[in-house]
């Protein structure tokens, strides 16, 4: 039981470890602390490993809980004192036993949703005030550089805090890119503004950006 507690908690730390390079870039646009988006993007390229081991030792504890137990039956069902508390002893560890499988697959839930959460954390932002339409003539696009996203859930980061910005129409963004395109009104924000927005919002840098027209 011990070793399946062991397995059950590395589980859920190496799970912890494996998203909160994912985590932290929406932390820092909700809570307004960009600083916080890079500190841990170095644990990104161990991501694959960190999710195979968590899935490895939850294998195990799985498999140390559920595995056949032997049985410690009573000899006779005399009421005898001996007999009794044998009972008691029996009864005692099936409870417990239950238990642990209860609080495992609670566990298990728990990692899922972590190591899951680059794929649903775009419904964790609120819905922009900005509603993308604009009467203006002065309509451009720019394409921005950034430097630090490595997941979908730094797409929906940075997402957000563009769209979050008056005079922004639409954004597309690609982490595998490392791109950002933004279509905005020339008169209510320039590209300057973009680019602060993103490394003082959500903590990447913009290595630079580059307007492609005009309509």
């Amino acid at each position: 039981m011990k070793s399946s507690n062991l397995f059950r908690n590395a589980g859920i730390v190496t799970a912890l470890l494996a998203s909160l390079c994912c985590i932290t870039p929406v932390l820092a646009v909700l809570v307004g602390i960009g600083s916080i988006a890079l500190s841990f993007s170095f644990l990104e390229p161990f991501r694959p490993y960190l999710i195979a081991f968590t899935i490895i030792v939850l294998g195990y504890a799985f498999y140390d809980v559920y595995k056949p137990k032997k049985q410690t039956g009573v000899e006779c069902d005399c009421l005898t004192e001996e007999n009794e508390s044998k009972k008691r002893f029996i009864n005692s560890g099936t409870s417990r036993l239950l238990r642990e499988k209860a609080f495992l697959w609670v566990v298990a839930g728990i990692t899922v949703v972590l190591l899951s959460f680059p794929y649903y954390s775009k419904f964790i932002f609120p819905n922009s005030q900005n509603n993308g339409i604009t009467n203006s003539t002065h309509i451009m696009e720019v394409k921005l550089e950034i430097e630090g996203m490595s997941c979908p859930s730094c797409e929906h980061s940075v997402d957000y805090a563009l769209k979050s910005e008056v005079g922004v129409l639409s954004v597309t963004s690609s982490y595998a890119a490392g791109t950002a395109y933004v279509q905005y009104d020339d008169v209510k924000i320039k590209p300057l503004q973009l680019k602060k927005a993103i490394e003082e919002k959500v903590g990447y840098k913009v290595k630079k950006y580059e307007v492609l027209y005009e309509h």
